[in-house]
């Protein structure tokens, strides 16, 4: 497979602009699933939230889309990421999808069950490999970032937030090292940490297929949407949602003064304000960091989360990555 990779000046300033902190490389449990063939970016375009088919467009498409599959009632099924693998219009349309690898059968099921006579073939990709690239806090050699590398696919900033930093598509058993020069494998929970920190959520454990909102769940935010591409799966209530303009509840990331002892926050947990008052539920989270659902109402107050009988305290902050109007 030759796919062009979008490398070196972007990732290079993105990196100066984190004064040189040194670069992890974070290796994904993420499944990854080839869309291929002439109507892919027809066939997915009414199965997603965001418009795909800016990634078979001519001229200056970009290379990755963030999108949530909702099912008919408009509550996400699915939290994917879509890259171009394909490198012009003159070549057959090639879409990898990235999804939580628990949910790899189901989504395939997903697919087929609404490929009907379409032009398209869906299979997994288990020869490729998914990493995070996200700079660290410690001083680094930025200024070598990145070379080519055969191994590498596709390098592509996050589609989500700047603050995710890159993705990297590579070879099974690709070496990162010869990839982005000077970078540090991470431990995949450092990752995790980073995501919580900032409040993105990622796979079912954030979002629980059936039960998350899109625009809860900062869809709009993460660059995750089209409301002016046509019809799909869920988009009635996502859309009347979004023009009614009431958001009253999101999620947030949430910190307990210090890490929790296993097995930690049961996904799902009420969290209350002091008075008592239902003020959201705990999703997910490692350590002392997590995401929750809160109502926007009680973001600034003390909270507290009931834990074997003990109050245990926590606090939610807004991100500075989100856009200025909704932080207030």
């Amino acid at each position: 497979m030759l796919v062009r990779a979008i490398t070196a000046p972007g990732l290079r300033r993105w990196c100066r602009g984190r004064r040189g902190a040194a670069v992890a490389c974070f290796p994904l449990g993420r499944a990854l699933l080839g869309v291929r063939g002439a109507e892919a970016a027809v066939f997915l375009q009414g199965l997603l939230t965001n418009d795909v088919t800016q990634l078979v467009a001519a001229g200056d498409g970009p290379p990755a889309l963030y999108a949530h599959a909702l099912n008919v009632q408009g509550r996400c099924l699915y939290d994917v990421i879509l890259y171009r693998l394909h490198g012009s219009t003159a070549e057959e349309p090639h879409i990898l999808l990235e999804c939580d690898s628990s949910v790899l059968d189901s989504i395939q099921k997903h697919l087929k069950l609404y490929k009907i006579r379409r032009k398209v073939t869906i299979s997994p990709c288990p020869d490729l490999s998914l990493w995070a690239v996200i700079p660290g806090e410690q001083p680094g050699d930025a200024s070598s970032l990145p070379k080519p590398a055969d191994q590498a696919l596709l390098l592509t900033p996050d589609p989500r937030a700047e603050i995710m930093g890159w993705r990297v598509i590579a070879k099974k058993g690709a070496n990162l090292s010869e990839i982005i020069p000077g970078s540090q494998v991470g431990d995949v929970q450092d990752y995790h940490r980073h995501r919580y920190k900032q409040g993105i959520p990622e796979g079912v454990k954030d979002l629980p297929p059936g039960v998350a909102l899109p625009l809860e769940s900062n869809l709009a935010f993460m660059n995750g949407i089209s409301f002016t591409k046509g019809c799909y799966i869920g988009q009635e209530l996502t859309a009347r949602t979004h023009h009614m303009g009431v958001i009253r509840k999101r999620l947030l990331p949430v910190r307990f003064p210090a890490p929790l002892p296993s097995p930690g926050v049961p996904e799902g947990a009420e969290i209350l304000t002091e008075s008592g008052k239902a003020a959201g539920k705990f999703r997910a989270g490692g350590g002392e960091l997590g995401i929750a659902l809160l109502r926007l109402a009680h973001v600034n107050e003390p909270l507290c989360i009931n834990l074997g009988g003990d109050r245990v305290k926590l606090s939610a902050t807004t991100p500075e990555w989100w856009p200025k109007a909704a932080a207030k």
